[in-house]
């Protein structure tokens, strides 16, 4: 358990760290996702699985998928393609993490390091698209 903590800890480090937006820009809707984002990935990033076990972790998470998969929507219009990429590498990350719960092996791990691996990739090449608009 311990490890699979550390392994969505690492990968959420890296997402998205790009700064808050200017909220009267066109763009503010995608910039204020953008920064719920960031402030799921830093609460997942804090959970402590020892003191407050699996439950906290997986309601985190939870935040966490539900806070990107509005950025998605929102940054569709004008992100499309990395949109797209960030919601297959979201569905990679799902399917790995069942599988590493169903039957868990170093070769599910492996899974799960890559798919976050890929998923925090795409979230970084919709930050960089995103530099200039928040």
């Amino acid at each position: 358990m311990r490890r699979i903590a550390l392994l969505v800890s690492a990968a959420v480090l890296g997402v998205l760290p790009v700064a808050g937006c200017a909220s009267d820009s066109p763009q503010a809707v995608v910039c204020d996702s953008l920064t719920a984002v960031q402030n799921s990935a830093q609460h997942v990033r804090e959970t402590n699985v020892a003191e407050n076990g699996l439950n906290q972790l997986r309601t985190n998470l939870i935040q966490l998928r539900t806070d990107v998969q509005k950025l998605i929507a929102d940054a569709k219009n004008q992100f499309a393609p990395q949109a797209d990429a960030i919601r297959a590498s979201l569905d990679q990350v799902s399917s790995t993490v069942n599988v590493a719960k169903t039957a868990p092996s170093t070769t599910a791990f492996d899974a799960v390091r890559q798919a976050l691996a890929a998923l925090d990739n795409s979230v970084k090449a919709l930050g960089d698209a995103m530099s200039g608009t928040c």
